[in-house]
């Protein structure tokens, strides 16, 4: 065996190259990977509760909240698949590659954002993944099983890339089975009531088809960072969005179904409760299935990963001499890991509402963002990037600042204000759309269209640059 070969095998099982580009040597995996990848990243216990939002919080009817879950779903992951083919062409993570909208360092901020986005969600898969194990094994108490499945995590995120998409092939069936299995027993046994009945308003219908699209949205700074090794001649946008797009829209739309049945069969109970009502004698395998699986060991992998290669993004744009490696990765893994660990014991006790809220301001930060990123790619430039240029002092070609990126992102996160509402906040036109919250879409359009016309009165390399080179 050669030393290339050998190499190339230790790269595939444990990740060194964290946010450069990935060698075409060191390129490996199948498009269709990416679908087992989304797939079971989804079917977590988050998505159920988040699932459960639609009665739960906006009053819907089973319905009612399972075609909002389905729009959403559908209308909000060709944003997020649409991310897909930028890592397997680009070579690297989705945040670094923003520097190509946004200059070295007006990407800054964003993937500050970014990583506390990050955060949150390993925070909140702690809170409904330590609940579950909980539930399922007692003995544990709160606590001790939140720090259980913060460990437990941690062994795929240090190895990385190559765990991660190990990891997804076996949770795929686990959870797949799961999940299917309590949505058979219930709606077996579901009373015709659940069926007959279509409450809801046009404000509840639209709030979570909100969340739905959102829940997709949110998703694209994850994309490219787990593409980014799938060799680039075998690929074609055409199949890198369908594999994603497939695996991220039936894996979030099978356990928020369920999420919507659990709250309005059993509504004075918690939805792992519920759940494991539902699942009868099956009840701790399937939360331990859940919790311990999906929950942490590879959702909370996904974030935390991503999370640190964002950090190390964030660092090297101001020591741009560092170049890191395993150990940078592991020691931001750690502290990240320890930081949502923070959040998850605070926020246990009000998680519902932690939970909404923390959605309600990812809506804000995420969707100006994802619309200058896509029009920029596809649109723009056509998926031609000068990657050397991503890792240079000043930019490169893109300088320290591209000020047309970055004032279409103000503006976007702007317009959104008078159209917001959530539990801490109600915009001025609101009660003229019948308190339908529709910032996102109107960010959405207001951003693309500013961008269009901005960007197209620059040319590429005018943006903010150091006086001397």
């Amino acid at each position: 065996m050669t030393e290339q070969v050998r190499r190339a095998e230790f790269h595939q099982s444990v990740e060194v190259h964290t946010i450069y580009r990935i060698p075409t040597e060191h390129r490996h995996g199948r498009v269709r990977d990416l679908f087992t990848v989304w797939f079971s990243t989804n079917m977590t216990l988050l998505t159920i509760v988040t699932g459960a939002l639609g009665p739960k919080i906006f009053d819907l009817s089973l319905i009612w909240a399972i075609v909002a879950v389905i729009a959403g779903n559908l209308v909000g992951a060709v944003f997020m698949a649409l991310h897909a083919a930028q890592g397997p062409v680009l070579g690297v993570p989705q945040m670094v590659q923003s520097r190509g909208q946004f200059g070295v360092w007006g990407a800054v901020p964003i993937i500050v954002l970014v990583v506390l986005m990050y955060i949150g969600f390993a925070a909140s898969n702690c809170v409904v993944g330590g609940e579950a194990l909980d539930d399922a094994l007692p003995v544990l108490g709160r606590v001790p099983a939140v720090l259980l499945l913060a460990f437990i995590s941690l062994v795929p995120c240090i190895l990385g890339y190559g765990a991660i998409h190990a990891c997804s092939k076996a949770v795929t069936w686990l959870s797949g089975i799961a999940v299917m299995y309590c949505l058979v027993v219930g709606f077996w046994h579901m009373p015709v009531t659940l069926l007959t009945e279509l409450h809801g308003s046009v404000a509840g219908f639209c709030g979570m088809f909100s969340i739905a699209a959102l829940w997709q949205i949110a998703y694209a700074p994850y994309v490219s960072d787990s593409s980014r090794y799938l060799p680039e001649d075998s690929l074609s946008v055409r199949n890198t969005f369908w594999a994603s797009y497939g695996g991220t829209v039936l894996g979030t739309i099978l356990p928020m179904v369920l999420g919507a049945f659990l709250v309005l069969q059993w509504p004075g109970e918690s939805v792992v409760q519920s759940l494991g009502h539902l699942a009868g004698v099956w009840g701790a395998p399937v939360l331990v299935v859940l919790s311990l699986s999906l929950s942490i060991a590879l959702a909370n992998a996904m974030s935390v990963y991503c999370g640190a290669l964002s950090s190390i993004t964030i660092i090297q744009t101001f020591l741009p001499a560092w170049r890191a490696g395993l150990k940078s990765r592991v020691v931001l893994t750690c502290a990240l890991l320890g930081l949502s660990l923070f959040f998850a014991l605070g926020m246990a006790d009000s998680f519902m509402k932690s939970y909404a809220a923390f959605l309600d301001i990812l809506m804000a930060v995420m969707v100006p963002w994802t619309a200058i990123n896509l029009y920029d790619y596809y649109v723009l430039r056509h998926g031609d990037y000068d990657v050397e240029s991503f890792f240079r002092k000043d930019g490169g070609i893109y300088g320290y600042v591209n000020w047309a990126a970055v004032g279409s992102y103000v503006l976007g996160v702007l317009v959104e204000i008078p159209f917001l509402k959530n539990e801490f906040f109600t915009g001025f036109f609101v009660p003229y759309l019948h308190k339908v919250d529709v910032s996102w879409l109107v960010s959405l359009v207001v951003t693309s269209l500013f961008y269009a016309v901005v960007s197209r009165r620059s040319s590429v390399g005018d943006v903010s640059r150091p006086s001397s080179c």
